[in-house]
């Protein structure tokens, strides 16, 4: 009978084994809580790890994404102001060719002030910029392109500005000729360019608008799809704190009764000298 072996105490053996699977089981336990994580170790949860992971690095991705359409609505958001302040000086250059059908009016200071107006349109044009893109200028014209999503082909390309320099410069031109003559068929022809003008401000700004409500939506879903995905990679990750904590208690109760099973294991072949007496 194996409880009467002495060479080999197979019982003791038995016990340890049971003693040491219990401590494992402990430790791990042990570990989760301090961690705070289900999966410390790919060995934990091998498929769990590769499919956190992989989500884990989607997620970092839709979070660039969404920076970057912040950084597409900002920009639109600041060739949008330009733009308005552009149509309100068209708005005031028109009042100075209305004042100009008066016969008594002074054509050559009225020449002057449409002068400065325009100056100031074309220095926004040129000047206006976000992180040093020029937005209005004649390379505006081209377009911009953000990534939206995580993968690189989730791209929104933006193109708002593509006749603003150019109408413009053609406005331009009609301005320069009332400084050679300040006739008043001279502002008419300004005032049929102008118009022209004024029409590509009112399409970027309307072009500007659809965009930001297309860069919203984006944003929106980006932000639910980055929680959700979050979500799933805290239920495969994070350790169920409660079930862990009683994992601990209740190892640790069976290490206290193993490690007493053993000492009496390891004493029981002692009592075969009893034999001996």
């Amino acid at each position: 009978m194996a409880g009467f072996r002495v060479a080999t105490n197979i019982g003791a053996l038995n016990a340890y084994n049971a003693l040491s699977k219990i401590n494992s089981q402990t430790q791990k336990a042990q570990l989760r809580l301090a961690t705070q994580k289900r999966i410390n170790s790919v060995a934990d949860d091998t498929s769990g790890f590769t499919v956190g992971k992989a989500l884990e690095a989607k997620v970092a991705l839709m979070q660039s994404a969404q920076k970057n359409v912040g950084s597409a609505k900002d920009m639109l958001s600041t060739a949008e102001s330009q733009l308005i302040s552009i149509r309100d000086m068209i708005t005031q250059i028109k009042g100075k060719i209305a004042d100009a059908g008066n016969s008594a009016a002074d054509l050559n200071s009225l020449q002057l002030d449409i002068k400065a107006i325009a100056d100031e349109i074309g220095n926004g044009i040129s000047n206006t910029k976000f992180n040093d893109t020029v937005l209005l200028g004649t390379t505006a014209a081209t377009g911009f392109t953000f990534q939206t999503g995580a993968a690189t082909t989730d791209t929104l390309a933006i193109d708002y500005a593509d006749n603003v320099a150019s109408n413009y410069n053609t406005s331009e031109a009609e301005i320069n000729a009332l400084t050679s003559s300040a006739a008043r068929a001279n502002f008419t022809g300004l005032e049929t360019n102008l118009n022209a003008f004024e029409t590509t401000v009112k399409d970027s700004l309307g072009k500007i608008g659809n965009y930001i409500q297309r860069l919203d939506a984006k944003d929106d879903f980006l932000t639910a799809a980055i929680a959700n995905s979050q979500s799933s990679v805290s239920r495969i990750f994070d350790a169920d704190m409660a079930l862990e904590q009683l994992n601990a208690t209740k190892s640790s109760l069976g290490s206290q009764a193993a490690t007493a099973m053993l000492a009496q294991m390891n004493f029981a072949p002692q009592q075969v000298l009893q034999l001996f007496g």
